[in-house]
C-alpha cells in the first residue's frame, strides 16, 4: 500500500483544507464511473479513499506520522525474536507457579543467547494481543472462566454495509478472519466472535470483539439510514426540467427534476437508504445542485445583461 500522502499529491506539512482539496480532485479523477474503460480506475480510486480516511482524520493523521498505523490502517506491531519453529509466541517462556487456581506466571526468555528477552513481556503480550495478558506478573484464570477479549476494528463501506457481506479483516496477531456482517449494521456497532481470540495458556482461544467502523464515502452522506447525494444539474436542465440518472447502491436510476428547480431541491428515491431493523431499505435523499457553463456562455450573459437594461 502505497503512503497516503504519496497518493493524494500532498506534503506532508499539507493542511486539512489541502488534504480535502486533493481529496476531491483525486476522487473525482479516479472514479470508475469517469474511467468506464479502464480496469485499475476502481483499484485507483479504492486507494484515494483509503488515504483520505487516514490523511482526513487528525487522530489516525497522527498515528501514521509517529509510525503507529501503516498505510492500511492497521497497527504497526514489533517482531520479536525466540519464538518456537512454529511460530508460537509463547515458545520461549516459561512459568513458574502452581496450578489454575491462582497460578502466576513468570515469563523468562530461552530464545538464542540466553539473554534476558524483553523486559516487561506482560506489556509486550498485552499491546500484541490485547487479552489475557496483564502488566506486571500476570495472573490467568482457569479454562473457562472470562478472559479479556482481543479489540479489532474494522473499517466497511457503504455498500459493504448495505449488502451484509463476509469480509476478511487482519487480526492483531496475524491472522486473516472472516466477519459476516449481519443484515442491519452501524458505525460503532460491535460483533462479538467466540473463540477468535487471543491463545490462552490453559489451551483454546478467549473471544475477540470487532467494532465496524464506517468509512467516509465520496459519493454519500449519511442521514441515520438514509442517505443523501449531490445531482450536478445543468442551468438549462433546472429552467426546462430534465430526467438524469443518479447512482444508488442498487445501481444506476433515473430521476426527474422538474422545471424550475433551484439549487437544494431535494428528490426523494424510495427504498435505496440503507437496511433498517425492520428488514426495509431507508431512502435516498437527492439535492439538485445548479452548474453554470464552465468557461462561460457567451448567450446567457447577453440574456442576464438585457434582462438588467
Amino acid at each position: 500500500m502505497r503512503n497516503p500522502y504519496d497518493v493524494l499529491g500532498v506534503a506532508k506539512t499539507a493542511s486539512s483544507k489541502e488534504i480535502k482539496a486533493a481529496f476531491r480532485k483525486a476522487a473525482k479523477q479516479h472514479h470508475p464511473d469517469q474511467n468506464p474503460d479502464d480496469p485499475k480506475a476502481k483499484d485507483r480510486f479504492a486507494a484515494v479513499n483509503q488515504a483520505y480516511e487516514i490523511l482526513g482524520d487528525e487522530k489516525r493523521r497522527g498515528e501514521f506520522d509517529r509510525g503507529e498505523i501503516d498505510a492500511e490502517g492497521k497497527p504497526r506491531f514489533a517482531g520479536f525474536e525466540g519464538a518456537g519453529a512454529g511460530g508460537d509466541p509463547f515458545a520461549g517462556f516459561r512459568r513458574s507457579g502452581q496450578g489454575p487456581g491462582g497460578a502466576r506466571f513468570e515469563f523468562r526468555s530461552t530464545g538464542p543467547g540466553g539473554g534476558a528477552g524483553f523486559g516487561d513481556a506482560g506489556d509486550i503480550f498485552s499491546d500484541l494481543f490485547g487479552s489475557a495478558f496483564g502488566r506486571g506478573e500476570p495472573e490467568f484464570a482457569a479454562r473457562g472462566a472470562p478472559s479479556q477479549d482481543m479489540k479489532v476494528n474494522l473499517d466497511i463501506s457503504i455498500e459493504e454495509a448495505a449488502t451484509g457481506i463476509r469480509k476478511t479483516t487482519l487480526f492483531p496477531d496475524g491472522r486473516k478472519v472472516g466477519v459476516q456482517l449481519p443484515h442491519y449494521v452501524e458505525d460503532g456497532q460491535e460483533i462479538r466472535l467466540k473463540g477468535e481470540g487471543a491463545l490462552l495458556p490453559t489451551g483454546g482461544r478467549g473471544d475477540a470483539v470487532v467494532k465496524i467502523r464506517l468509512r467516509r464515502h465520496p459519493r454519500y452522506t449519511l442521514d441515520g439510514r438514509d442517505l443523501r447525494v449531490d445531482l450536478p444539474v445543468s442551468l438549462k436542465d433546472a429552467v426546462l426540467g430534465a430526467k438524469l440518472p443518479v447512482e444508488t447502491l442498487g445501481g444506476r436510476v433515473a430521476v426527474t427534476v422538474p422545471p424550475w428547480s433551484s439549487s437544494d431541491r431535494v428528490l426523494r428515491i424510495k427504498g435505496r437508504g440503507l437496511p433498517t431493523k425492520t428488514g426495509d431499505k431507508a431512502d435516498l435523499y437527492v439535492h439538485v445542485r445548479v452548474m453554470l457553463p464552465e468557461g462561460g456562455d457567451r448567450e446567457l450573459e447577453a440574456l442576464m445583461k438585457k434582462r438588467d437594461a
